[in-house]
């Protein structure tokens, strides 16, 4: 290049800043800027293409970009490829050809060392696409025998070290409510996860004031359609030299405009150091020519400033260590949807690029590089020897002025092309149920064509039919899930989903795979999908239902959902139905192999660090015990958590959770009774220690104002329920009675409780509790109190059961004795009082009064409640029943009443107990028999059979 290759541009554009500018006063300082900024572009081009090393300036996901790119490795074959890339993915490159593109390359770590505690787990993606420059020249290196493919920029681990400490805002976007079609394109957008993306060529000015200005200006509403028309059209099909020296000359000025107080200035600046100083040590250690070489980066990049910038820079730079921090690598399934949503692109622009850079191979006739085997491309019977490599380049020339100053190459209205998308888009739409006819294709192909010319276009282009199939068909109404945009980006491609081969995929991804092959499913579909299992016809299918299971536990809701059966402690489905959506779950499933070889280590690891994680409570340890037994078949794993829970439970300063720890603790038990010869030593070091614990914490929970009802009801459920258990393991029951004794709460609902409670330990007789519960519904003081102390009644039944007959009677009461004026306002307050604080214990309640109260209307009129006593000598008294608690009947003999009768003792100290008052009567003779005896009487057949069955 001679030295004055571009001083005749460079004059033009210093005229035209004299020219428009003013030159008086700060005026003349922006002039000045403005000829230091039009100048300097210029001057970045000459530096860049002056340069040893050949740059290939490049865009993301281009089809311009991908076309040059085809076209200079045909004209040039470089022996070594320089790319833009993290130089840790090196080895996933190679995988490629076992996936489906688009994927991303990514780079996972969990357990990190080096970094802030909290920041992680830590995740990169770099995207893929067929239509992208930076696969051409992969597919170029990995199948060209004798070229080297080196990645040159920085690492993950230092990705991350020069990111700053707060969290970047995910670009994903958030599906309404209701809205099934946003839900599904939101799914597919979430491919990459939370993950940083990296990317080939961000050219995108990150000065908003110029972007909506160029919006403006060129009558688009987004950059990626300002882009396409403006940047991808033109240079399609611009020779090398033009696409060269105008990709430079964009990546300049959208530099010099970019804001010195940036952050990412200076991240890019250091990238850009980071990689000369790479090639400039590749180059030394391997000796290659660098004439023999090609260096694609980010047309950004190849109009860097640094001092490190070319192979002649002798600038030192030392690239820093990296953390301990162990990094995991694999490829993961992407989308032109989740491209769009993590780089900030419009949605459909990539599925737009692809259709572009497929018409663009037909017409232009190129060959793009494709590696062989490489699934959902065509196939090709010979891959094509390459040409013999050119003859070294004539001296550069100056294509700017040339390419600034003229029109651009304007294309004929394409009308069979057009034509075919209206009568498409309006087929498509009659099937998603609009209302469109021939007229409206009419319509859409005048106004893309109208649109083409109010926007100076020649020929409309996939935006401007997007516009007008909107304005002639959507109307005002979508009637079904997917609107006209939606429809259109469809025709024009659609959202284009990858697939990582079974090859690629981790050890526990295809382990997955084999164990479920039995199921006779095709995994790799993304479509949902049912499998039904039959364990007993079909045993085999056993490990295929633990798989499940565990799949359920592990992956997203929706990628294992069981349609019938069910796993609970001890029980186990015969017969199972699943819906399947694995292959919509793939990244998922290739992220559990970044942890471990199966997924049982993965849940094993998983649980342990739940358990032994500085928040983790009883109630948590004792859920990862239960799911250790349900998918791990506990044993050793079960008693190391359940290890885990005692302490927890020891340590534990509040009983929050109580009613979660009664619930799974009661579980357990009664799983191991029915399993296990004897309870394991954790389950009974569990009960002692929480027996010993509650009863400590018991006095302080009643006082405690932020301890709920609910909570003492489960501590108090525990202390009874297990106290069989724990006084045969060694504790005393004076620990429980202590702890009541010295209770003196003052909320009612923990009043009622306490009575409750002392009523089970005997503590108080059941006269002295009726006596004291008819003395508050007596108090027209306490009666706008009193729902509070019936939901602690309720409360109670959690550990005293035998006081739902007293709970029924005490509710009775009050609706019986209270007037209207006080009953109709207290109801509202009783219902939600006992919705809040025990729903779960009111069905309780309903049983109890269905055997209270009779069944049958005709039967009401004689019924008598059993707490109301009769006038003595009313009726007969059973032996052993106090007398106004007998049904209506008089005494009935039979085997019964006689041993009642013989063993006076025993009835009378549970009359005592239950504060019954009343005394024997005695049984008359010849007593009706009943309808019981009168039916064996009708049928004495089989009484005489059974009695004969019973003599043998």
């Amino acid at each position: 290049m001679t030295p004055d290759t571009f001083d005749a541009l460079r004059g033009q554009l210093l005229d035209a800043a004299r020219t428009f500018a003013p030159t008086t006063g700060t005026a003349a300082d922006a002039s000045d800027a403005l000829a230091g900024i039009l100048s300097g572009i210029v001057d970045d081009v000459d530096r860049a293409l002056a340069e040893e090393l050949e740059i290939f300036p490049v865009c993301h996901h281009s089809p311009a970009s991908a076309l040059a790119m085809v076209r200079r490795l045909r004209e040039k074959q470089p022996k070594v490829v320089y790319l833009e890339l993290c130089e840790d993915l090196r080895p996933l490159l190679d995988e490629l050809r076992n996936c489906r593109l688009p994927v991303a390359l990514q780079a996972f770590a969990s357990d990190l060392d080096g970094f802030p505690p909290g920041v992680g787990p830590l995740s990169v993606v770099a995207p893929i696409t067929e239509a992208s420059a930076e696969y051409q020249a992969i597919a170029y290196a990995l199948d060209t025998p004798g070229v080297e493919l080196v990645l040159v920029d920085r690492s993950t681990d230092h990705v991350f070290q020069w990111l700053p400490d707060e969290p970047a805002e995910s670009a994903r976007p958030a599906p309404s409510d209701g809205d099934t079609d946003v839900a599904e394109r939101a799914e597919e957008a979430a491919l990459h996860g939370d993950a940083v993306g990296i990317e080939i060529g961000d050219l995108r000015p990150r000065f908003a004031e110029l972007e909506a200005h160029l919006l403006h200006h060129g009558k688009v509403r987004h950059w990626s359609e300002w882009w396409d028309q403006y940047v991808e059209q033109p240079l399609t099909g611009a020779d090398y030299d033009a696409y060269r020296q105008v990709m430079v000359l964009i990546g300049s000025l959208f530099r010099r405009l970019r804001p010195s107080e940036d952050e990412r200035v200076s991240r890019d600046e250091e990238r850009e150091r980071y990689m000369w100083t790479r090639m400039r040590e590749h180059l030394a250690a391997s000796g290659a020519d660098p004439a023999d070489c090609l260096y694609v980066c980010g047309a950004y990049h190849a109009a860097s400033r640094v001092e490190q910038f070319g192979l002649a820079s002798d600038a030192p730079y030392e690239i820093g260590p990296r953390t301990g921090t162990r990094w995991l690598y694999g490829l993961i399934p992407s989308s032109h949807s989740a491209i769009e949503a993590q780089f900030g692109l419009a949605s459909g622009s990539v599925s737009i690029a692809a259709a572009t850079w497929s018409k663009a191979v037909t017409r232009f006739r190129d060959t793009p590089f494709r590696l062989d085997g490489q699934k959902g491309t065509a196939k090709r019977a010979k891959r094509a020897a390459l040409p013999p490599p050119s003859t070294p380049a004539a001296p550069v020339a100056d294509r700017l002025s040339g390419f600034l100053s003229s029109p651009p190459a304007l294309d004929g209205l394409d009308e069979a092309e057009l034509l075919g998308w209206c009568v498409d888009i309006v087929r498509l739409a009659r099937r998603n149920g609009y209302l469109a006819s021939t007229a409206d294709a009419i319509a859409v192909f005048e106004t893309s064509v109208l649109l083409a010319g109010m926007r100076n276009r020649a020929r409309p282009t996939p935006y401007d039919f997007q516009d007008a199939a909107v304005t002639c068909i959507e109307k005002d109404v979508v009637p079904g899930r997917r609107d006209v945009r939606h429809l259109c980006e469809i025709l024009l491609g659609g959202d284009r989903i990858g697939q990582v081969g079974y090859e690629a995929l981790p050890p526990l991804a295809r382990d997955v795979y084999d164990r479920l092959a039995p199921l006779g499913v095709d995994l790799e579909k993304r479509t949902l999908q049912r499998a039904l299992l039959d364990l007993n016809a079909n045993p085999e299918l056993t490990g295929c239902s633990d798989l499940l299971w565990i799949l359920r536990r592990l992956l997203p809701e929706d990628a294992v959902r069981p349609i019938m059966g069910e796993r609970r402690l001890g029980e186990r489905s015969i017969q199972e139905s699943w819906d399947l959506a694995i292959g919509r779950h793939q990244r998922s499933i290739i992220e559990l192999g970044y942890e471990a070889i199966t997924v049982e280590q993965v849940l094993e690891q998983r649980l342990r660090r739940t358990v032994w994680d500085p928040k983790a409570t009883a109630a948590v340890a004792l859920g990862a015990v239960e799911d250790a037994v349900l998918y791990l078949g506990g044993g050793r794993f079960a008693a190391e958590l359940g290890a885990r829970a005692v302490e927890l439970l020891s340590a534990e300063r509040t009983v929050d959770d109580a009613p979660e720890v009664l619930r799974r603790i009661r579980r357990l038990l009664a799983y191991y009774r029915a399993t296990e010869p004897a309870l394991p030593e954790w389950c009974e070091a569990f009960v002692t220690a929480g027996y010993a614990h509650y009863c400590t914490l018991l006095p302080t929970a009643f006082v405690d104002e932020e301890t709920g009802v609910r909570q003492v009801a489960a501590m108090l459920g525990f202390l009874f329920s297990m106290e069989s258990l724990a006084l045969a393991l060694g504790c005393d029951r004076a620990q429980l009675e202590l702890a009541v004794l010295q209770s003196h709460p003052e909320a009612p609902a923990k009043v009622a409780l306490l009575w409750a409670a002392r009523s089970q330990l005997g503590l108080l007789p059941m006269a002295e509790l009726r006596e004291r519960c008819d003395g508050l519904l007596a108090n027209p003081l306490v009666v706008p109190s009193f729902p509070m102390y019936l939901s602690g009644f309720v409360q109670a039944l959690e550990p005293a059961p035998a006081l739902a007959p007293f709970v029924v009677e005490l509710l009775s009461k009050a609706f019986a004795r209270l007037p209207d004026a006080v009953l109709l306002p207290w109801l509202p307050k009783l219902i939600t009082t006992l919705r809040d604080q025990a729903g779960e214990l009111v069905p309780v309640l309903v049983r109890e009064a269905g055997r209270t109260f009779p069944a049958a209307l005709p039967s009401l009129d004689a019924f008598v409640p059993p707490w109301l006593g009769r006038p003595s000598g009313a009726a007969k008294a059973r032996p052993g029943i106090a007398p106004g608690t007998a049904p209506a009947g008089g005494p009935v003999g039979g085997p019964v009443a006689e041993l009642l009768a013989g063993h006076r003792a025993a009835c009378d100290a549970v009359a005592a107990l239950l504060g019954c008052d009343g005394g024997w009567q005695e049984i008359a003779d010849g007593g009706d028999p009943g309808e019981a005896g009168a039916l064996l009487a009708r049928h004495p057949e089989t009484a005489t059979a059974v009695a004969a069955l019973l003599d043998r």
